[in-house]
């Protein structure tokens, strides 16, 4: 079961999450806490390519 979290908003969210997702890196794949990094990883991706573009 896919773990389902709403994007992140802004910079407390942002935070928060990178808090959670550093509680979470020795947490094995195929676990609930494996599913919950993989959403974070995600959603912290999709907000940091949005307010942290890499320039080129």
């Amino acid at each position: 079961m896919m773990t389902t979290r709403p994007s992140i908003k802004n910079e407390q969210e942002y935070k928060s999450a990178l808090e959670a997702i550093e509680q979470l890196l020795e947490a094995e794949p195929g676990t609930p806490q494996g599913a919950e990094f993989e959403v974070l990883a995600r959603l912290i991706e999709e907000y940091e390519d949005i307010h942290y573009p890499l320039k080129e």
